[in-house]
């Protein structure tokens, strides 16, 4: 089941989408458009950049991507006062333990392995900015 939720007839919830495959990020980008003003980068330094213009409710971001890896980007959100609430959600092609502990250090609210379906990417997203608004 597909879970799309809003902020409300005024103002649908912002997500910052990065990955560094424009395959696959326009694969996402179009799902999430349903429910989110989507917000597109292809790297970190691009995602950090705009997380800060945008300050988007929710940031999905890939681990694996140049200039900045997700890791980095994650931690420099998480230390940016004015970002630092924003839901984290990190996809991840890499496998194991370790990476998906990494991400958690950095400030990663969920980890996604991939490959991860459109559908539960945005179920999960729903989900945490419920938790978010104390809905949950």
């Amino acid at each position: 089941m597909n879970t799309f939720d809003s902020a409300g007839p005024s103002k649908r919830p912002v997500a910052l989408l990065v990955e560094d495959h424009a395959d696959t990020r326009q694969m996402y980008a179009e799902f999430l458009s349903f429910a989110y003003d989507v917000v597109e980068a292809g790297d970190g330094a691009q995602a950090l950049a705009l997380a800060r213009e945008r300050r988007p409710d929710v940031l999905i971001t890939d681990l694996s991507l140049p200039v900045i890896d997700g890791f980095e980007l994650v931690e420099r959100v998480r230390k940016d006062p004015g970002l630092a609430g924003i839901a984290i959600i990190c996809l991840s092609g890499y496998g194991g333990h370790q990476h998906d502990e990494r991400a958690r250090e950095a400030g990663c609210d969920r980890i996604l392995q991939k490959p991860c379906t459109p559908d539960t990417l945005a179920d999960v997203a729903a989900e945490l900015l419920r938790e978010r608004a104390g809905e949950a």
